[in-house]
Parts: C-alpha cells; structure tokens; sequence
C-alpha cells in the first residue's frame, strides 16, 4: 500500500500525541452543563482537541491515500483502550470496545481532504501538495471538514471510553478512507468489514455544514442526494480550421449536447420533483486553426428520488446519443461513470430517537429540521449493506454573529461553503458540539450499567 506521493513545506510529519486530560483549559465559550457523565472531561480536554484538529488540518491527504491520518486515529483508539484494525478497504481504521451485554453503536468519521489551494490565511493552513493518481502534483486541504469529524469522532471514543462503567454495549468506531471519490465505504466492505465486526444496531454519522456553530440539524427520512458522476467521449473526425467540411466537428457536437442536456431538469423532471444536472468539464482541441477527433464532457447528476434518477440517467443518454447520430459520429459515444453515491436516507424511529436526546442535551432551540441537502454521502452505503438502521445529521461550523448577519442581509449564498477554498469552521463550539453530538446520540442507544445510575440531563438512560 502507498503512502501520500506528494512532499509538505514547511510541516512535520510527526503525528500529535493521544489525548490526555488537562486542567488548565483557558476555553470562555459558552455552553451548557454536560449532563451526561461521559462528557464530564470535555472542558479538560478541549485544549487537546483543538490541537489534533489543528494538526490534522495542516496534514491533510487525498482520497485512498490517508495513511498518516489513520496513523493518529489508530493511535488515538490504542490510547482509549480499543482493539484495532487498520488498513481495511486500503487506509480505513476500526476501533471495537466490547463492554458487556448490549446494543451495537457504529460511529463513523471520513478521513480524506481535496484537491484544492487553501485560501483561508490560517495560521494553521495547509500547504501540501502531493501526486494525485495521474501523477499530477496538486494542492491538498482540509476544505469539507474532515478533520474536524476525525477529531470529533477522536474525542467522543475517549469520553465513551473512559465512561465505560456508566453504559453497556459494543462501540465500534469507523474511520473511513475515500469518502470525496465514493470509493472508500465501499473498499471497507468488500474488504470483509461487514463479516469481521458485530453487525451495529444502529450506524450514526455527522457532517459539518454552513450554519450557526452549535447548532445541529437533521431529518429522518431523506437527508442526503444520490449522485452520479459521468465522462462522455464524443468522436468526430478532424480537419484543417480552414476546411470544416472535410470534419465532423466534436467541439460543435459537444456544445450542442450541453446545450440539449439543459433541458432534462427544465423540461423532463416535475416541479414538484428535484434534480441538478451540472456540466463541470467539456475539453477539446489544443489549437484554435485545428478541428479535433474527440471531446470530453464530464457531468454530475443529483437526486432524491430512485425513479427520478433512474429517468434522468436515461434522458442523458439518449441526448448524447442523439446528438452524436445527429452531428454524423463516425462512433457512438463512450459514457463511462466516474463515481456514484446512493441516496442516504435516515431511519424515522432512529432519527426520532436521535431528535429527543438532542433536544434533552441541547435544548429545544438548538435541534433544527433540515431539508434534504444536494450535497452527497457515500455513509449511506454502511446501513445498506448491514441491513442496519442508520441516521446522519449536520452540525453548523459557522461564526453564529457572521451568520445571522448574513440571513439578515440575504446572503447566506455568500458565506464559504465546502470545498470552497476559503471554507473554515470556527473551532469553537464546533468543535464542543460535534463531540457532544456523537457522546448524546451514541448514550440513546448503549444501555445503563446496572449499578451507575448514569443520567441523560436528569433522566435514567
């Protein structure tokens, strides 16, 4: 297995130790009184915390290419006391903490960063690049927030660990490679994931979001869109710039099929209905006098409903084939599918059961319903192949004060969103709430030691 094929300036590649207890927080944030025992520790380690994120954020690694990051989560999960596999599906990491007779809780947390040139100006930005699969060399960062799940995940097994006489059950924790490339969740699985670990009870996730930081927000039902990633190759035949009749043009063949696929949302797809077809990539030609042979058109599809995207999918394809029979392509198109999400959709009893405890810990106030995102999820793929319940909800990472300015003024659009370059979550309380997240909705399901009396805001769990 490779490492990451790139070089980092100005970094140590040393990873940062496992987390201990420390007394001298300096945090002034302001929150609520854990009521749950296992967060009694957080104010002590929030220094820690921030220090990991900080330093997974200044290592980032692209997809399937994670082996420093699983480095720190294994050695954080050895720390707390779990059994450790490493290098499933390629760089996922698990950790397993057997506690007697109970529920099965999965957690899990993605790993990788992108391709892009951080724009942030933080003290902490990344400056790495490495050599991507083509053997390109491009910037790396943290801009979807990953290392922040990594480290929430990081402390909520600490916490769960070190409270481990106030609950019984089994934790396992899922460390996942390959999320942004939709590849990772499904090498764990063929990699056995499903047949070497007890099959949870429930499988919970988390994402960080554009939103006011400390706020939390989900929905049973369908929360995340399936995606469809294409590339389609378009054939004509080359000529002189001079003597377009002596071609069958790509570059106007290409044009014309973006133009045509337009009209799949507009026209195709009910109003009461959703879908986003979107053009990211149409090359062609490398000289302005030369017609070329080919062209390429890369495209992402997004959808909320099974038969909606089954639809879309078909009327992609025969508009690209249509154009092509039309234009006189010496070939039929190549459509190849780059990647694909399923839809990640959350189980209502589950989600119900996440939403009370929430708003036990919370309050009422800080539990939002969301509506179902564009953005895609590969986490669903776990719930699926283990036949298990699974929820995923989102946590806000942004300035509460920038936030509610920019709903005041109408240009939330304006704010940095993921994969933006400039997109930056505030460490705090993000940082305070993800964990929290994690500890509460984990606590609704792992049953009460007989002799702890352990407590949810007051309530026996």
């Amino acid at each position: 297995m490779k490492g990451i094929g790139g070089h980092e300036r100005g970094h140590t590649t040393a990873g940062p130790q496992p987390i201990k207890r420390k007394r001298d927080s300096a945090m002034n944030e302001t929150h609520s009184t854990p009521s749950d025992p296992a967060l009694l520790a957080l104010d002590d380690l929030l220094p820690d915390l921030e220090a990991l994120y900080k330093d997974l954020h200044s290592h980032p690694e692209l997809s399937m290419q994670e082996r420093r990051t699983a480095n720190v989560a294994a050695d954080q999960l050895r720390a707390a006391g779990y059994e450790v596999t490493t290098d499933i599906g390629h760089t996922g990491v698990v950790g397993l903490l057997r506690n007697g007779d109970g529920p099965t809780v999965m957690l899990r947390a993605d790993m990788d960063a992108l391709p892009v040139e951080e724009t942030t100006g933080l003290p902490y930005a990344s400056r790495v690049t490495a050599a991507d699969r083509e053997g390109t060399t491009v910037p790396v960062a943290h801009m979807c927030g990953h290392d922040m799940h990594v480290t929430w995940l990081a402390g909520a097994t600490k916490f769960l660990a070190e409270a481990r006489t106030t609950w019984r059950g089994t934790l396992i924790a899922v460390f996942q490679p390959g999320e942004e490339t939709a590849e990772g969740a499904r090498a764990m699985i063929a990699d056995g994931l499903l047949q070497r670990f007890p099959k949870p009870d429930v499988i919970l996730g988390q994402h960080v979001m554009v939103g006011p930081a400390g706020a939390v927000a989900g929905r049973a039902g369908v929360i995340t869109s399936a995606a469809d990633s294409l590339q389609i190759r378009l054939f004509g035949r080359g000529a002189h710039g001079s003597m377009p009749q002596a071609s069958i043009d790509p570059v106007v063949m290409a044009a014309a099929t973006v133009m045509r696929l337009q009209t799949v949302v507009s026209r195709e797809v009910a109003a009461a209905e959703a879908a986003v077809v979107t053009v990211g990539v149409l090359q062609a030609g490398t000289k302005a006098n030369v017609i070329p042979d080919e062209a390429v058109i890369r495209l992402n599809v997004r959808t909320f409903d099974a038969g909606v995207r089954d639809r879309v999918l078909a009327a992609i394809e025969r508009i690209v084939n249509a154009e092509a029979e039309a234009s006189g392509a010496p070939r039929k198109p190549e459509i190849t599918t780059l990647d694909r999400y399923p839809l990640n959709t959350n189980d209502r009893d589950a989600s119900q059961r996440i939403v009370d405890a929430f708003r036990a810990y919370f309050g009422a106030e800080r539990v939002r319903e969301a509506g179902p995102a564009p953005a895609s999820e590969d986490f669903g793929s776990f719930g699926s192949e283990w036949g298990s319940p699974s929820v995923f909800w989102f946590v806000g990472g942004t300035d509460p004060d920038t936030y509610a300015k920019a709903k005041a003024d109408n240009r939330l659009n304006a704010l940095p969103v993921n994969h933006s370059p400039k997109f930056a979550p505030v460490i705090h309380p993000t940082l305070r709430t993800g964990v929290e997240t994690l500890v509460v909705a984990t606590r609704a399901w792992l049953s009460a030691s007989p002799a702890s009396g352990a407590q949810l805001n007051g309530e026996p769990t």
